[in-house]
């Protein structure tokens, strides 16, 4: 991808704080951008604020509730593209707290969206939806799959990916949607999914835990390939490409959880640990198996994933380990380091 392609634009990100978003941050301070984002909660982990990135873009308060907000947001900042990352994204507390899911994915996204219709000057959006709104299919699933989402946070999903193509559709908004698989890398603080907290697990020499029995299948996806596509699709958009269309991402060979545990205690080095598994059956409300088709980002964007599974989690264990490592010594600033 050239460089600098995003130098002096104006851009807003919403999640910023969260895995995806700190990394795309990353990515748009480097290539000179004018970032602002909108952040609801002062988090205390969070891979924006150990990178120092968090000094280096315009910093707004608020919830995605606030449509004058948004508005405003747009207006003062003269935003040219936006990046609709912001989501309630544990699975876990979706099955536990399905109102205030709903009303972060699918309210919040509605309201985003018609700030930016009654500002009518953005260039570009992308929103991010899931491979989770196919909902439990046979996959691979292709982006002419139904959205068909049952759980509560699948069903956010869906709704988020609906209401982003409406939108599209009615409003001639320009809009991409992004459909990734499992997202992994440095700087997710969510130690219940399975590779941080499993990386956890192992820097303190213990085996890693499997909740389940092991055998669930998902699409694994590192961070920068994620970026890569995202940003893709915000250059075909704003080069009047690809409107309204939603994008696969990802690796197209899905791997069990043992696998991925297994494979991160390789890369990690330690020897004489061993996945624990403690599941006699799959987990309550987990789909078995769930990949990706992405042949049309490939054809449509020139998007095909880089870094390979091992790659991948071999950096994202270093950046945990020199994150654990700085929780203790005054270390340096924590940086994104590529692959």
């Amino acid at each position: 991808m050239t460089e600098n392609k995003w130098k002096n634009q104006s851009i807003c990100v919403t999640g910023a704080t969260g895995l995806v978003g700190a990394w795309l941050v990353d990515r748009l301070i480097g290539e000179g951008a004018r970032v602002v984002v909108l952040i609801r909660d002062e988090v205390m982990d969070s891979a924006l604020k150990f990178s120092g990135n968090i000094e280096k873009v315009n910093r707004v308060h608020g919830g995605l509730e606030d449509i004058k907000l948004l508005e405003r947001i747009f207006v003062d900042y003269d935003v040219e593209h936006l990046f609709h990352l912001a989501a309630q994204t544990i699975v876990g507390v979706a099955n536990g707290s399905p109102v205030s899911t709903f009303e972060t994915n699918i309210r919040g996204t509605w309201n985003i969206l018609e700030a930016a219709r009654v500002y009518g000057k953005l260039k570009s959006i992308v929103v991010a939806s899931s491979d989770k709104a196919y909902g439990n299919q046979p996959s691979p699933y292709d982006e002419s799959t139904p959205l068909a989402g049952k759980y509560p946070y699948d069903v956010s999903k869906s709704c988020t990916d609906l209401i982003a193509q409406s939108y599209a559709v009615s409003f001639d908004l320009p809009i991409g949607i992004t459909r990734s698989g499992n997202i992994y890398g440095g700087g997710d603080f969510n130690y219940s999914r399975i590779i941080p907290g499993s990386i956890q697990m192992i820097l303190e020499g213990k085996d890693p835990i499997i909740r389940s029995d092991g055998s669930h299948l998902r699409d694994y996806l590192y961070v920068q390939d994620v970026v890569d596509g995202y940003l893709a699709i915000a250059e075909a958009i704003r080069e009047g490409k690809c409107n309204g269309e939603a994008f696969n991402f990802g690796h197209k060979e899905p791997v069990s959880v043992l696998e991925i545990v297994n494979l991160l205690i390789k890369v990690s080095g330690r020897k004489g640990l061993k996945p624990d598994v403690r599941g006699k059956s799959k987990a309550a409300r987990e789909i078995d198996a769930q990949w990706l088709a992405t042949d049309k980002a490939q054809r449509l964007l020139g998007w095909t994933p880089k870094i390979s599974l091992e790659d991948g989690l071999r950096a994202t264990f270093t950046w945990y380990e020199n994150y654990f490592l700085s929780t203790t010594k005054n270390a340096p600033k924590i940086q994104f380091a590529r692959v």
